[in-house]
């Protein structure tokens, strides 16, 4: 289990600076079909459901893929 989770920090720290250095890289995060995003005027309510959703399927790949 510390294994894993010294994995995951490293991995997460990796992703950190690549969005860094290259944040256009990371600009379809939010932006995609089905993403929520309403504002009227001092309002704005958001919800990037899309895109939580894909990041979820990586990540539940990412694991099963660390746990064989």
């Amino acid at each position: 289990m510390a294994k894993l989770l010294i994995i995951i920090g490293l991995v997460l720290v990796v992703i950190g600076v690549v969005w860094m250095l290259f944040p256009s890289m990371f600009a379809w995060i939010g932006k995609l079909p089905g993403d929520i995003h309403y504002s009227s005027g001092n309002t704005q309510i958001y919800f990037p459901i899309v895109s939580m959703i894909i990041i979820s399927i990586i990540g539940s790949i990412l694991l099963n893929l660390f746990n064989r």
